[in-house]
């Protein structure tokens, strides 16, 4: 939920402050500080630092501990400040730590929370009437503590005015390379994604992650052939009956187990999945827009370009230019 819209890379390194939280996972810790620290082709595009309440802290598990390069000062000059994980979910942070993060994103910082890092900008106000991006096991507390904030549960990260959350461990790596792209620019991005072997942009949402069981039928097993089948042919048109029939169940009885299957309606699914197939084409080729569209199972471009404004809030155009970029 967020725009891939790349930035020209700033003149000078972008200052980035990483808060080391007591209890913080080692994990967590280091994504910001891995990716951040990668100078493509000996360029330093961001200026690293450490910032912590105290002058050694212990990480989970009481094994490792860190070091900061500054304390809670270090904040007030950062152009983003990261907070990469937050240990005690029923703990606010400290009234210094929530001016800081407050007054950062008033000065034009953007403002990080990293998995459960979303409940540190969450206490400190800064997401209120905003949309917000958090681990899907923590969906229920989450939403009891701040309902005055609305959770994306699919969105692998969320931005929204410099207030950039995102959901449980892996997605942070997501999350990261997208500031990249959006404040450097996707030909610095893509040299980094490279170097770390990581996708510049994965596919999906979260939801993909939530328990969801391997098919335990024949029935599901049929459902699981029929996605593959409706793949191969996007371009054709078939109903909800012609479906149905092809695995052997009545129209009802069908919609209800695909909509179980897949978390989705038959005609959500197909869009979703024509919009997936543009991308890489967009990504890969040099169709025209109008072949794109074509391809991917489009009525029309007009009806293309509208629903993949809607999904991501640029047009193919700019998505194409912003992924050729590579070099």
């Amino acid at each position: 939920m967020a725009s891939d819209r790349s930035y020209p890379p700033a003149a000078t390194p972008l200052q980035v402050v990483v808060l080391a939280p007591e209890g913080v996972s080692a994990f967590h810790l280091s994504v910001p500080l891995m990716i951040f620290d990668i100078q493509p082709e000996g360029q330093t595009l961001f200026h690293l630092r450490i910032a912590a309440e105290r002058t050694d802290v212990i990480l989970s598990g009481g094994q490792v501990g860190v070091t900061p390069h500054g304390g809670l000062e270090l904040l007030d000059q950062a152009d983003v400040v990261i907070v990469p994980g937050w240990a005690d979910l029923h703990l606010a942070p400290s009234a210094g730590l929530t001016d800081r993060l407050i007054a950062a994103h008033r000065r034009g910082a953007h403002v990080i929370g990293l998995c459960y890092g979303a409940y540190a900008l969450a206490y400190a106000g800064l997401l209120d009437g905003h949309v917000a991006a958090t681990h899907w096991l923590a969906e229920a507390d989450f939403h009891g503590r701040f309902p005055e904030v609305s959770l994306d549960m699919n969105a692998l990260y969320v931005d929204e005015d410099r207030i950039v959350t995102s959901a449980g461990t892996g997605a942070a790596l997501d999350c990261c390379m997208y500031l990249v792209r959006k404040l450097c620019g996707a030909r610095h991005a893509n040299r980094i994604a490279r170097i770390m072997v990581l996708p510049p942009h994965r596919e999906g949402g979260q939801s993909q992650y939530i328990d969801q069981p391997m098919p335990a039928s024949p029935q599901d097993a049929l459902l699981s052939r029929l996605l593959d089948y409706m793949r191969e042919d996007l371009q054709r048109d078939q109903s909800l009956d012609e479906l149905a029939e092809k695995v052997a169940m009545s129209r009802r009885t069908f919609t209800r187990r695909f909509h179980k299957a897949t978390g989705m309606t038959v005609g959500g699914w197909l869009d979703a999945e024509r919009l997936r197939r543009a991308k890489d084409l967009l990504e890969s080729t040099s169709l025209s827009i109008d072949q794109v569209a074509e391809q991917s199972g489009f009525r029309s471009a007009v009806s293309f370009r509208q629903s993949f404004n809607r999904a991501f809030q640029v047009s193919p155009r700019e998505w194409r230019r912003a992924f050729t970029l590579t070099e």
